[in-house]
């Protein structure tokens, strides 16, 4: 019997240390972008970090990096190089001659990724229709290069099995696909007006921070929930009962820095969700070293599809993976991120925001019940705002 050996994809990781982002932010940025090649199935064997006023606009990184990328690739045997930003097309044109392997840029992974967990007819719909967007200015660039690498990582492309040429093919197809998302748009919408009148609330926050596991506890639903990047595509609704009170709980995607533009663009018909909630559930892993950050990301990309307005209740999570490293006495520099306690934290943090924060872990079930009793109270002073013919119900 022959045993057949599946042959994991490696790649190098290249991020850039500009005026914009300092070097443990590029770290950071690269740690994330580990984790998509991993969760796309392929495993990162090496970092390059070049440091430049703003990128190179022929390489990204300038000809003396990319010559020790290129040796460094060719005596190790690795296929691919994975860059930290969106390229431009006469970037990959040009880091791919100059390498002669695959070149991916985050936002390629991101799509690559989006591709593969799509479930749905809407999800799959949204995700052609960023790819085509995405591949457009890419054809010349592309199709050659889908000659000499077919399959893996990041060519899950829309056009792999029949190779196009013909831009006008291509609008065709981006003209099609949003024609059919304004029909799904207006599906959502009878969907969304057909439902019972409750209070709408809806998950949000950065991609890999407990949003499904939160909801499955609150609706003892079985929401796919993994340790990965977008585990979740497809907007799930469910209706939640505490105590007395229904309402109606919507777990979204995931958002993340340098999200493409493109996808969002996609995503209009899921993000409405967001748009015409009455309570947005922020859920933030606290035991992220950069979670500040993350809250950031997601309260940007909020304000651009317009939901910045809503009201929010911080939800901290993963409270039980949490650790900190107590100063020593004779360290007088200001503490840091690392160096508060759990305890110092949620005082920090509840100063911060307008309402009463939560800090709670949905894997391990802790401080769920008073999570529970403020989001009850929560749900139900919107309730008597909005309805108030049944104030006395609940």
């Amino acid at each position: 019997m022959i045993e057949i050996t599946h042959i994991t994809e490696t790649a190098v990781l290249v991020g850039l240390i500009t005026f914009r982002q300092d070097e443990a932010r590029v770290h950071e940025t690269l740690d994330e972008l580990e984790f998509l090649f991993e969760t796309a199935g392929g495993t990162a064997v090496k970092r390059f970090i070049q440091k430049l006023e703003k990128p190179d606009t022929r390489t990204f990184v300038g000809s003396g990096k990319l010559d020790e990328i290129k040796a460094f690739i060719t005596v190790e045997n690795v296929g691919t190089v994975v860059f930290d930003d969106e390229l431009s097309p006469s970037q990959l044109r040009n880091i791919e001659k100059e390498l002669q392997c695959k070149v991916l840029d985050r936002t390629t992974l991101i799509l690559d990724i989006f591709a593969r967990r799509a479930r749905t007819a809407t999800a799959r719909t949204q995700v052609e229709l960023a790819q085509y967007q995405y591949l457009l200015p890419r054809l010349s660039r592309m199709w050659t290069h889908l000659e000499k690498q077919r399959g893996g990582i990041g060519m899950r492309g829309p056009g792999e099995k029949e190779i196009e040429t013909d831009r006008r093919i291509i609008r065709d197809k981006i003209a099609l696909l949003k024609e059919k998302l304004k029909d799904i748009d207006k599906q959502k919408i009878t969907q969304r007006s057909g439902r019972e009148r409750l209070v709408r609330v809806a998950l949000i926050g950065y991609t890999n921070v407990g949003k499904s596991t939160l909801m499955n506890l609150l609706s003892k639903s079985d929401v796919f929930a993994e340790n990965k990047l977008f585990a979740t595509l497809d907007t799930t609704v469910r209706k939640v009962v505490i105590d007395n009170l229904p309402f109606l709980l919507t777990d979204t995607v995931g958002f993340i820095r340098k999200l493409p533009h493109g996808l969002v663009e996609s995503f209009k018909s899921t993000l409405d969700e967001l748009r015409e909630a009455d309570l947005l559930l922020h859920v933030v892993d606290i035991s992220h070293p950069g979670f500040e950050d993350q809250i950031a990301v997601v309260n940007q990309t909020l304000s651009e599809i317009k939901a910045g307005d809503k009201p929010v209740m911080m939800v901290f999570n993963k409270v039980d993976a949490y650790t900190f490293v107590e100063k020593d006495e004779t360290d007088l520099s200001p503490a840091t991120r690392e160096n508060i306690t759990l305890d110092e934290l949620k005082r920090t943090w509840i100063a911060k925001v307008n309402s009463p924060a939560q800090f709670i872990s949905a894997t391990k079930k802790l401080h769920l019940e008073e999570f529970k009793n403020a989001l009850y109270k929560t749900v139900h002073d919107i309730h008597i705002v909005r309805y108030p013919y049944n104030r006395l119900l609940y």
